[in-house]
């Protein structure tokens, strides 16, 4: 019972994680068009929650812990071990991405002035998109493997075939002898 406990907390921090990278990914394509005083703006006021000291990122650290603590809890029983493995490591390569890609372009984009951006500021905002669309495609990945490595271990019982017996006489409401009138 614990461990059934424990991955459907893991997938769901999981799928809470999914859908907030999720909605970076859908507002994107407009996002791309926005002038770079609007981009600034939002990009300093509309996502407070995603990073901490707020809930985003604890979703994610809770998220990544779980998966590793389920692929220990998961360790003897194959081939869900090795789909949890891998949906931990997918988590855990859309947190590196987060940190190579996504927090420098938040720390340059949070320097600028929303009057008078850099040159240079689309550069950091593609950075910041294409980031975003990366750290979706892992943690995907991610909840795909785990959701696998449940539906791997559910017993499948086996198809019994049963004989096909001669077909039955039709039997009216009266009994076998009854006939409608004509």
């Amino acid at each position: 019972m614990f461990l059934r406990i424990w991955r459907f907390i893991t997938i769901t921090l999981t799928a809470l994680l999914m859908g907030a990278t999720f909605c970076h990914v859908l507002e994107s394509p407009a996002k791309m068009r926005y002038p770079a005083e609007l981009y600034l703006t939002l990009h300093r006021t509309l996502y407070m929650a995603f990073g901490p000291p707020n809930v985003g990122a604890f979703i994610e650290i809770g998220a990544i812990l779980a998966a590793v603590a389920l692929a220990f809890l998961t360790r003897k029983r194959l081939p869900a071990f090795w789909l949890t493995l891998a949906g931990a490591a997918f988590l855990v390569a859309g947190l590196v991405v987060y940190f190579v890609f996504v927090e420098p372009a938040n720390v340059a984009m949070k320097a600028m002035s929303l009057n008078a951006p850099p040159a240079g500021w689309p550069q950091w905002r593609d950075q910041w998109e294409y980031g975003h669309i990366a750290r979706f495609i892992f943690q995907l990945l991610g909840f795909s493997a785990l959701a696998l490595s449940i539906i791997f271990e559910i017993p499948v019982a086996p198809v019994t075939v049963r004989p096909v017996s001669p077909p039955r006489k039709l039997r009216g409401p009266f009994g076998p002898r009854w006939r409608p009138e004509r």
